[in-house]
């Protein structure tokens, strides 16, 4: 077969030399006294799956349209985690997704997997939608380090919600499809697919609800445990349980269980997609997901107790949300994803992703020392600027602030802060006529305008988000210390399905002749409510 591979030399063209950052999220499940509350991400981290290399987890979560693609985490005790890497430094198969004649929003990286073998890591996943709404992509990607560099390999194939796994005699294999599952080996360079899909599971109905209905089984990872082949897989969409199929041979027959059906914790939305993964002292546990609405799907760990066989989750089946940590034989620091960024170094944190591919051109850390320089590219609105660099909102409240120096200005420029999605919401400053002014803009549509004298050429904006009612409010101040609404409330929406409302930067502008503006931000903080 035809395939298209991509040299990828490292995550260093599209946020530089990417380093952790120390700064310290708002929440944190470990409670210091030896066990850990649910959920231990509280934010987008959607699709999660998790391995062991060592004496050390990393998991990988689904990215869509944000670049750089399928991030991974690292940990000592899956309960404290830190940015490791990205898989995907930038999609260049398609203008799209450098936003230029469409977009590519919700086609980038959807169920990654994540697996080691032979000293290699080894991450896939699919894109749908590539050229048709029944087409679509699958792509493995390889590295021996999670940092990179990394090598993808753009598979012609579609496998829709990817499960990699390899065998003891050394075969790989996907397991993929929703409702009728399938396997499809891989050549021994892992570069194509051998011969055609074997389906293994195809029950489109079942008198027992939990396995019937149009939201069939997907989301698949295997596992091989005393002989026999596992396979756990979510059903019933964001409200749906965690089904494990068993058999003696990869190909089947396969019976079945439900191993976690459990919604308490947030009612009408399941614990439902996730990975399996054993303690070097020989414990399992697993991560899942439960969608949080416009806040996220957030990862939830839980404890797995063989019955029978089968790998029950929680207590059995229930989750207790409170948990003694993994018996993982140290103790370990306090650790979370980054969020803060003073910009004052050579590279961006790794906690930020862009929407769609940047112009490389148009953006720096190094023009201004201490600030990050966004150039005004040209747009009609947010959702078709180059540039905006996003991060993840944080439940189960927070607040991000930024700073910005807008000295630099020129007519149709737009330069701002705010909380994106669809609706999408925020505040800037725009120019136009040689006149500065602020204005709040929900959902394009500007509801309020400022006109307010900008001390030293700068402001400051907030934007404060909450899971109580979803909604995000906006605050503006010319002195950094004194603080004024502006604006209305954006209830947080979902128009574009599976990805959660996320912190963007940015500056863009309505008229060409602006491009030669630009726009410092000095920091970006986020502080919890």
């Amino acid at each position: 077969m035809q395939m298209k591979r991509k040299i990828i030399s490292g995550i260093l063209l599209t946020l530089g030399a990417i380093l952790p950052s120390t700064a310290a999220s708002p929440w944190n499940p470990d409670n210091g006294d030896g066990t850990f509350t649910n959920p231990i991400l509280w934010g987008d981290w959607p699709d999660p799956d998790v391995i062991r290399v060592g004496n050390d987890f990393y998991m990988v979560s689904t990215s869509m349209h944000y670049v750089p693609g399928c991030p991974i985490l690292k940990s000592k005790d899956l309960v404290n985690w830190e940015m490791a890497g990205y898989a995907v430094e930038r999609y260049d198969e398609d203008p799209r997704y450098d936003l230029e004649g469409g977009n590519m929003y919700l086609r980038g990286s959807w169920a990654n997997t994540i697996r080691h073998h032979n000293g290699k890591f080894y991450v896939g996943f699919c894109t749908p939608n590539w050229n048709g709404e029944n087409s679509g992509r699958f792509s493995l990607c390889e590295a021996s380090d999670p940092a990179g560099p990394w090598i993808r390999t753009i598979f012609p194939d579609y496998l829709y919600d990817p499960g990699l796994f390899f065998d003891e005699d050394g075969k790989a294999y996907v397991i993929h499809g929703q409702g009728h599952l399938m396997v499809s080996e891989l050549s021994d360079d892992l570069h194509s697919v051998k011969g055609d899909p074997v389906v293994i599971w195809d029950r489109s109905f079942d008198a027992d609800r939990k396995l019937g209905g149009y939201y069939g089984m997907e989301g698949s990872h295997m596992y091989k445990i005393n002989g026999k082949y596992y396979l756990t897989c979510p059903a019933g969409g964001t409200g749906g349980w965690q089904v494990c199929l068993r058999a003696d041979s990869i190909y089947g027959p396969y019976e079945h269980k439900i191993i976690m059906d459990d919604d308490s914790s947030y009612p009408g939305n399941g614990l439902h997609q996730g990975g399996m993964v054993q303690l070097a002292n020989g414990d399992w546990w697993f991560i899942i997901m439960q969608d949080r609405g416009p806040i996220g799907r957030v990862a939830h760990l839980q404890p797995v107790e063989w019955v029978d066989g089968w790998p029950m989750l929680g207590d059995n089946g229930r989750d207790l949300i409170t948990y003694t940590k993994p018996a993982t034989g140290k103790k370990q620091p306090i650790k979370s994803p980054a969020t803060d960024d003073e910009f004052s170094r050579r590279a961006l944190g790794q906690q930020w992703q862009w929407n769609h591919n940047p112009d490389p051109d148009r953006w720096s850390l190094t023009e201004r020392p201490g600030y990050m320089r966004l150039h005004a590219s040209v747009a009609r609105d947010l959702n078709e600027a180059r540039n905006t660099l996003t991060q993840r909102v944080q439940g189960p409240s927070s607040e991000g602030t930024v700073c910005i120096d807008v000295a630099a200005l020129k007519n149709g420029n737009v330069a701002g802060f705010g909380v994106f999605q669809a609706p999408y919401a925020y505040v800037a400053v725009t120019q136009t006529d040689g006149i500065r002014r602020i204005i709040m803009s929900n959902d394009g549509q500007t509801v309020e305008t400022v006109n307010a004298d900008l001390p030293a050429n700068k402001i400051w904006i907030r934007a404060r988000v909450t899971d109580h009612d979803f909604s995000a409010r906006f605050y503006y101040s010319t002195d950094g210390r004194h603080y004024h609404p502006i604006g209305n409330t954006l209830k947080m929406g979902l128009g574009l399905p599976w990805t959660a409302n996320r912190f963007a930067l940015f500056n863009f502008t309505t008229d060409p002749e602006g491009t030669d503006g630009y726009a410092d931000f000095d920091y970006f903080r986020l502080t919890p409510r």
